[in-house]
């Protein structure tokens, strides 16, 4: 038997802690379908009517089943969004871009780490989709083409940093031999000849890329490339700190030198200053990226900016269009000089 009392009470307790668009009706003065338009957007609705939903909204603390809303709309609001190395200046802008491109679109994202190994990315991409993610960004990676076109047929997929063949209109990226041209152009027309490269992760496309725009600037100078001027290295300041050591210890000269990315830059930076070399007097060095530290380096870092904000930003609101099945113009994303006083012209 059920006691009238207890019954009330735990009718006015799911009232109280659970909201229903019904109350917002009521309390609104509107119907049920006016409040499922005004929270879904599906349709325009009177401001006077909009206002006072919002209004019993607010006065009710309504929160949304998103559950709920998944199951009946058959999304759920969700976009799994893979990165590399969470923590990575690069990657963490491209992220931070993505968030702001989702701004006011519903959706949340979920970021796994795939660290560019293999293994952890696939169980990483396996696990969104077990998760019912309505599209994935997969940023950089490891992935071949064809586990990625595998992808493309079982949910929307835009792939960031990188260029994928046979993926092309889903893929943003910059173009990194120019990044790798740009930067020993601007040490060539300062008269630097002898220009140390830095080499960044082997086998890495974006470090093979950014080494061929080096030697074709190099090439188109009329000089011809040394290898003793290039170090196999990564994307660490401790690549470039051990890079500078390795050269001086073997008496190689040069005056400038080209690092695979900002990080790389501030470790060569460490070394020539442990050493008592100046920079720019002495050796001109000039990095890639333009993390956000590098103005703040002493001197303040040369650098090609790379747009990784605006390139997660134009990923995540490509993402969403493909989801709505819209059109989306991919804006143009170039690498820039930015000069600062890390490098100078050479006269000796």
């Amino acid at each position: 038997m059920i006691n009238r009392e207890t019954h009330q009470s735990r009718s006015a307790e799911t009232v109280r802690d659970g909201v229903t668009i019904d109350d917002i009706a009521k309390r609104a003065n509107v119907s049920k379908s006016t409040v499922s338009r005004v929270l879904n957007g599906t349709a325009v609705v009177n401001e006077q009517k909009r206002s006072a939903v919002h209004q019993a909204i607010a006065e009710l603390d309504y929160k949304p089943n998103v559950f709920a809303q998944g199951l009946a709309s058959g999304k759920s609001m969700t976009l799994g969004i893979l990165t590399q190395n969470i923590g990575s200046p690069f990657y963490d802008t491209i992220a931070q871009g993505a968030i702001e491109g989702l701004a006011g679109s519903g959706y949340t994202p979920i970021f796994v780490d795939g660290r560019w190994e293999h293994a952890r990315e696939a169980a990483a991409i396996e696990t969104l989709i077990s998760r019912k993610v309505d599209g994935l960004l997969v940023v950089g990676g490891d992935i071949d083409a064809s586990e990625l076109q595998s992808y493309k047929t079982q949910l929307p997929l835009i792939v960031a940093a990188r260029d994928i063949e046979g993926l092309e209109e889903q893929c943003v990226s910059v173009n990194n031999k120019q990044i790798g041209y740009l930067a020993t152009k601007h040490l060539l027309e300062q008269r630097h000849t002898r220009i140390a490269f830095i080499h960044g992760i082997e086998g890495h496309p974006d470090a093979q890329n950014r080494f061929v725009g080096h030697v074709e600037a190099i090439q188109e100078a009329g000089l011809s490339l040394s290898d003793e001027l290039v170090y196999q290295g990564d994307f660490s300041g401790h690549a470039g700190l051990m890079a500078i050591n390795y050269f001086l210890d073997q008496g190689i000269c040069f005056s400038a030198i080209v690092a695979a990315n900002d990080m790389v830059a501030f470790g060569a930076r460490l070394a020539l200053y442990r050493r008592g070399i100046r920079v720019p007097d002495d050796v001109s060095i000039i990095g890639c990226d333009d993390q956000a530290e590098a103005a703040f380096m002493t001197p303040p870092l040369t650098t090609v900016r790379q747009p990784s904000y605006e390139m997660g930003v134009a990923a995540s609101k490509a993402l969403i269009a493909l989801i709505g099945k819209k059109n989306y113009e991919w804006p143009a994303l170039n690498p820039e000089l930015q000069i600062r006083e890390s490098v100078k012209r050479f006269t000796s």
